[in-house]
């Protein structure tokens, strides 16, 4: 059975109009801000593809107005879900733009537990997305992804091994230090911009690094506006492989 479901979430945002689509409607500025690496073909009809992991989902654009209006939506499956999603742009006086986020759809039968990790996700999404127009304007970031599962663990126990292995306290807070040596890589030395229950965010000069965690896994959303190192994301899957060892 399916349950309809809308998320609605408005934000303003430190950028023109046209910053913002650039951000949103072009692969480069979603990997600058958003999960895995992405592609978005420039028009209506037209396909939007992320790949996480080696895992890609593909949906059509479905509305393309350049610097207002992008809508995408995915194919139905088998059981009548689909996610919809629409981004509506506004300009505001002094250089900031307000963009209007709709995520709609249908989902399946555990649809509270998926609805849910919707609802909390989006409100992390756009503050990262804020820190990017904020802090790297007309740049764009090398996305790197990690997973680990963490099936001894419990939440609370994947929770702190990834801040001891950042040299955060047991409840980090915005402010708060972080650091980290992935091996092969620059240290990692930077401030918490974001931290609730599931994640931390933290942005450095020269980048902007996600850890979530649950029962079971963790995973790692970071984009780097650095110069693009070899090896990246195999130091950073080694480093969180070992933090949860």
């Amino acid at each position: 059975m399916t349950h309809p479901f809308e998320i609605e979430q408005r934000v303003t945002l430190p950028g023109s109009p046209e910053q913002v689509w650039e951000a949103i409607a072009t692969g480069p500025g979603i990997d600058s801000w958003f999960m895995g690496r992405n592609e978005v073909e420039p028009r209506e009809g037209g396909v939007a593809a992320m790949d996480t992991g080696g895992h890609r989902e593909e949906a059509v654009i479905t509305g393309y107005e350049p610097g207002k209006r992008l809508a995408t939506r995915t194919a139905t499956a088998g059981d009548g879900r689909f996610m919809a999603f629409e981004y509506l742009i506004e300009g505001r006086d002094g250089g900031s733009t307000v963009l209007r986020v709709v995520h709609s759809g249908l989902l399946g039968d555990d649809w509270q537990d998926e609805y849910d990790a919707l609802r909390r996700g989006w409100p992390f999404h756009l503050h990262t997305l804020r820190e990017y127009l904020a802090h790297f304007p007309a740049r764009t970031a090398v996305p790197v992804f990690g997973f680990a599962p963490s099936a001894d663990r419990t939440a609370q126990q994947t929770r702190a091994a990834l801040n001891r292995g950042l040299s955060l306290s047991a409840s980090p807070a915005v402010g708060d230090r972080a650091q980290a040596e992935p091996a092969g890589l620059p240290p990692l030395d930077g401030e918490v911009v974001w931290a609730d229950d599931e994640r931390v965010g933290i942005r450095t000069a020269d980048g902007l690094y996600s850890f979530h965690h649950g029962s079971g896994t963790a995973l790692m959303f970071h984009h780097l506006f650095g110069p693009d190192p070899d090896g990246a994301e195999a130091a950073w899957q080694q480093w969180l492989t070992g933090v949860l060892a």
